[in-house]
C-alpha cells in the first residue's frame, strides 16, 4: 500500500524562541514527528520563525548601524537565514531520534522560495511588526526608502506585508525527495518571499504567514493531511469568553460559517482556517487537524485537536 503524505506545520510553542530553548524544543518535537513516521507517513515539516527571523532581522540592522560600511540586510535574505538555521537545529534532532528507534532515513532542509503576487492587497496594507526600535529620525529614514513604519511605546518599529503564497520554487525538489521516501523540511516561516520577474526571482519586502505556505505545500504535494500544531487543544468558538466552546471537529462549509462571523483571530486562528478550507477544497479524502503537543512536548494528546474535513 503506498503510504500516506503528511505536512506538519510547527508552531512557536514547538520551537522556542532563543538558541539554546530551540535546540531543546526541536529534541522533544523530533519524537513527535517520528511517531508519525513510525506510523508508516511520508513526511513533510514546515515551521514558524517570528522570533527567530525578529532576531536575525534586529541583529543585522544594528550591525549596520554600528558599521555603516556595511550593508543592510533585506528581509529575504533574514528569512533564508531563519530556514537555515531552524531547519539545521531540526533536521539533526529528528535524524538523531530515528536512530535512536533503529530506523534511518535522511533529513533534509531545503531552502524554499514562495512567489507572491506583486499587487496583493496586503503591499498596500503591511500588518506585520517586525525588527528592532528606531528613533523617530531612523524611521524617516526608513520611510525614505519607500519602507513603512508603525509607532510602537515609545519609538518606531518597521512594518512589512504578509501576502498569500502564490506557488512554491522548490516543489519539484521536495516532491521528488519525498517520493523516494526521505523526510524534508520546506517552505519554513512561510518561505522566502520572492516576485517572478522574467526568469529573475526577486526578494520581496514581506513575510508570508505560514499556516498559509503549510496549506499551499500539502495542496501542491497532493498531502493527505495537514496537522498545524499550535497553543491551544482545540479550535473554539467565543475564545477567551465565559461560553467558549472547544471543537472536536467540522466541515469546511461550518468553517466557513464560523469565519464570517468573525470566530477566528487574525493573525493566529483565522490563517489556520483559512489554510485548512484551502487545502482541503472539494476534496473528500484531505484533512486538517489543529492541535497541539502534549505536556512534554512530544506527542500528540490523544482525542485532543480538531479535525476539519469535506
Amino acid at each position: 500500500m503506498k503510504k500516506k503524505k503528511i505536512v506538519i506545520a510547527l508552531g512557536h510553542d514547538a520551537l522556542g524562541t532563543t538558541l539554546p530553548k530551540q535546540k531543546e524544543a526541536t529534541k522533544r518535537t523530533a519524537k513527535a514527528v517520528a511517531e508519525f513516521i513510525r506510523e508508516d507517513y511520508r513526511v513533510v515539516i514546515t515551521h514558524s520563525n517570528g522570533p527567530q527571523i525578529g532576531m536575525i532581522h534586529t541583529a543585522m540592522n544594528e550591525f549596520c548601524h554600528l558599521y555603516p560600511e556595511y550593508t543592510k540586510t533585506p528581509m529575504s535574505v533574514c528569512s533564508a537565514m531563519s530556514q537555515g538555521y531552524i531547519g539545521y537545529d531540526l533536521q539533526n534532532a529528528i535524524r538523531a531520534e530515528l536512530l535512536n528507534r533503529g530506523v534511518y532515513k535522511t533529513v533534509s532542509t531545503v531552502l524554499t522560495q514562495v512567489v507572491v503576487d506583486p499587487y496583493d492587497e496586503s503591499f498596500y496594507r503591511p500588518t506585520k511588526v517586525i525588527g528592532r526600535v528606531m528613533s523617530e529620525a531612523e524611521a524617516e529614514e526608513e520611510e525614505k526608502k519607500g519602507n513603512h513604519v508603525v509607532k510602537e511605546g515609545t519609538g518606531y518599529r518597521r512594518i512589512v506585508a504578509a501576502p498569500k503564497p502564490v506557488d512554491i520554487v522548490e516543489i519539484d525538489a521536495i516532491r521528488a525527495l519525498i517520493d523516494a521516501d526521505q523526510i524534508v523540511v520546506a517552505c519554513g516561516g512561510g518561505g522566502i518571499p520572492v516576485l517572478s520577474q522574467d526568469h529573475n526571482l526577486k526578494g520581496a519586502g514581506a513575510v508570508i504567514e505560514k499556516d498559509l505556505a503549510a496549506g499551499k505545500l500539502a495542496e501542491l504535494l497532493d498531502a493527505d493531511m495537514l496537522v498545524i500544531l499550535t497553543g491551544v487543544d482545540n479550535v473554539c468558538l467565543n475564545y477567551g469568553q465565559e461560553n467558549e466552546k472547544p471543537l472536536s471537529s467540522m466541515t469546511v462549509a461550518q468553517a466557513k460559517e464560523y469565519m464570517e462571523q468573525g470566530q477566528f483571530g487574525e493573525g493566529s486562528m483565522l490563517p489556520k482556517i483559512q489554510a485548512a478550507i484551502e487545502f482541503i477544497g472539494d476534496s473528500a479524502i484531505r484533512s486538517v487537524l489543529i492541535t497541539k503537543l502534549d505536556k512534554e512536548g512530544t506527542g500528540l494528546n490523544a482525542g485532543v485537536g480538531t479535525m476539519i474535513k469535506k
